[in-house]
């Protein structure tokens, strides 16, 4: 399906939506609300389709740009040094007190 003739159903869906959607809102009536929910998911699939086009329209027609790559430098984490000195000196002078 042609872009154009994409935009021309949304159009005219959305006409209709809208018409029902006054009747429901205004008026209460069911059938109204029950086309407006159906045609809501009608519109949606509709909508998906004219994603799809238009960017497919774009890709062809348009100059394609190129993403400008950007240098990162790599971070390396350290590792944490222990202090054993510390807890060596606590334990021989807790054994030097129990003798």
């Amino acid at each position: 399906m042609a872009l154009s003739n994409t935009i021309k159903k949304m159009e005219a869906m959305l006409m209709d939506l809208a018409m029902d959607l006054r009747k429901a809102s205004e008026k209460g009536n069911k059938a109204a609300s029950q086309r407006v929910r159906t045609g809501t998911i009608k519109f949606a699939k509709l909508a998906k389709q004219y994603r799809k086009e238009s960017v497919a329209a774009d890709r062809k027609g348009g100059k394609k740009r190129k993403a400008k790559k950007t240098s990162r430098k790599k971070v390396t984490k350290k590792k944490a040094t222990r202090k054993k000195a510390p807890a060596r000196k606590k334990k021989a002078a807790q054994r030097r007190r129990r003798r």
